[in-house]
């Protein structure tokens, strides 16, 4: 038998290497060759294919892989956590150019209206406020959260973000994260995917809690995309720790890492 060849070295040699693996970026998990997306991140939930062997670091699950060893999850682990920058990065450059758009756009107005073109006012109100939006969803994506998270009750959150959506959630259910972030996401959410009407329902599966919202009638896109799927995405998956699946064509479910009390 000839020796067997040992983990990369280097991250770059890990990200190249052609054995099939996934890494968990946020709340979810990512494949290295493909970038397909699985979640939530779970011991309980391995991704396609396989078999695989769970990479813990500290007990924390970090990716799966065909072998596993402390040096894979490791390099795992900081692939993640690389991967999670990246899609920030990207996230932060699309909205800053949009932006940037809306500024020009509100400034070449307000040119027009100053050097006779009266009628140009009244379109003012309305393109400072989408500044406003745009500037808000920057802010959102590009500040890092300062508060802790903690065992939050779900109702209490769909209180403030969902007031007019039909809820079916258990009184019980509560989940671990910021608060702050928990209503920004659901707002996010309910912004993304509203129609005439949105439903809520959640239900525990293992350690997380899966939150379904489900649309009713027809869907209002918004005028800057990166605002809706893309920013809940960074919001729960990684602000959060939890995992967004996009999936349905009519709704979304969100993960979030459920609370135990002791």
């Amino acid at each position: 038998m000839g020796r067997q060849p040992g983990p990369p070295a280097t991250l770059d040699a890990f990200m190249s290497d052609a054995a099939p693996r996934w890494v968990r970026v946020g709340g979810g998990l990512e494949s290295v060759a493909d970038h397909q997306r699985h979640g939530p991140a779970d011991p309980e939930f391995p991704p396609p294919g396989g078999p695989w062997e769970a990479l813990l670091l500290n007990g924390r699950l970090v990716g799966w892989a065909e072998r596993g060893g402390l040096r894979v999850a490791r390099q795992s682990a900081e692939l993640g956590e690389r991967l999670a920058q990246e899609h920030r990065d990207y996230l932060l450059g699309r909205l800053g150019h949009k932006l940037r758009s809306s500024v020009l756009a509100l400034q070449e107005s307000a040119r027009q209206a100053a050097f006779g073109r009266p009628e140009m006012l009244e379109g003012l109100f309305e393109q400072a406020q989408e500044v406003g939006r745009r500037a808000a969803g920057l802010e959102t994506a590009a500040v890092e959260p300062k508060d802790g998270a903690r065992g939050v009750v779900l109702g209490a959150v769909l209180n403030l973000a969902l007031p007019a959506a039909a809820r079916n959630v258990p009184p019980d259910a509560a989940v671990v994260g910021s608060e702050p972030l928990l209503v920004e996401a659901f707002s996010r959410a309910r912004d993304w995917l509203l129609g005439d009407s949105l439903n809520v329902t959640a239900q525990p599966l293992g350690g997380w809690w899966k939150v379904s919202l489900t649309t009713v009638g027809a869907r209002k896109p918004l005028p800057v995309p990166e605002l809706g799927e893309p920013l809940v995405r960074l919001i729960v998956d990684t602000q959060l720790d939890g995992w967004l699946d996009a999936s349905r064509s009519d709704g979304a479910d969100l993960y979030l890492p459920a609370y135990r009390a002791r």
